[in-house]
């Protein structure tokens, strides 16, 4: 069986973890990154992980990215629902990032700016798009990749879990290959390190979750920083 590391940490900056994950056997993976004041983001990731945990292992069809994505709803709403009933919870939401690997398949369902990246043959790709205010200035031509990531405006999201009615979930299956790398992070790694460290760390390190919050840690850490990394074998 192919080896699964998994790591999260606060970062030097915030004072508590809004990043929530889970590795659901024998081989789906959720990263989850909560935003809201106080404590809400926190508990928006932790609603996420836990109500998708609980949705996949009570349903018998295959966990395929329309399986995933009834998932995300669920959470959507009991989020919202949440959010309504207690004050302090008011505004807060989550990113959801889901892989599925089976049968020679990968399945995935995402909302938000936490990211899917797949290492072939050396070569890393990312696999989902963010839904971020600078991915559109990005597809509109009017920023770089490398301007994103400093722009004021980098942690405004289009879509995320829990704070709209329907929010709008991508979704695709696709063939996997032995030997692929699978990584899912929130941007606490992705605004903190580049795609050609993040490559190289995946390809050397030992242990490449702890390598890669090392490496976020040491560019300064100012978000917390969460990652799961899954081969196929």
């Amino acid at each position: 069986m192919a080896q699964v590391f998994q790591a999260t940490h606060v970062g030097r900056v915030r004072y508590n973890n809004e990043d929530s994950l889970a590795v659901i056997e024998p081989k789906t993976y959720v990263v989850a990154d909560g935003m809201g004041g106080a404590s809400a983001g926190e508990v928006a990731s932790q609603m996420l992980v836990e109500t998708v945990k609980n949705f996949l292992l009570k349903t018998e069809q295959l966990w395929d990215e329309k399986i995933l994505a009834q998932a995300i709803l669920l959470a959507n709403d009991k989020i919202l629902n949440t959010a309504r009933r207690h004050e302090e919870y008011y505004g807060m939401g989550t990113t959801a990032t889901i892989l599925h690997e089976e049968g020679g398949r990968g399945y995935f369902a995402h909302v938000g700016d936490s990211r899917l990246y797949l290492l072939r043959n050396g070569a890393l790709r990312q696999i989902t798009e963010d839904h971020s205010y600078v991915e559109t200035l990005i597809r509109r031509g009017e920023i770089t990749i490398e301007e994103a990531r400093f722009h004021p405006m980098k942690n405004v999201l289009t879509q995320a879990v829990g704070a709209m009615t329907n929010p709008e979930i991508d979704t695709l299956n696709f063939s996997t290959e032995r030997g692929d790398i699978f990584l899912l992070c929130t941007d606490g790694l992705t605004n903190m390190v580049d795609d050609a460290a993040i490559a190289k760390i995946l390809q050397t390190a030992e242990n490449p979750a702890t390598a890669l919050i090392e490496a976020a840690l040491e560019a300064g850490g100012k978000d917390n920083v969460t990652v799961i990394v899954a081969g196929v074998d």
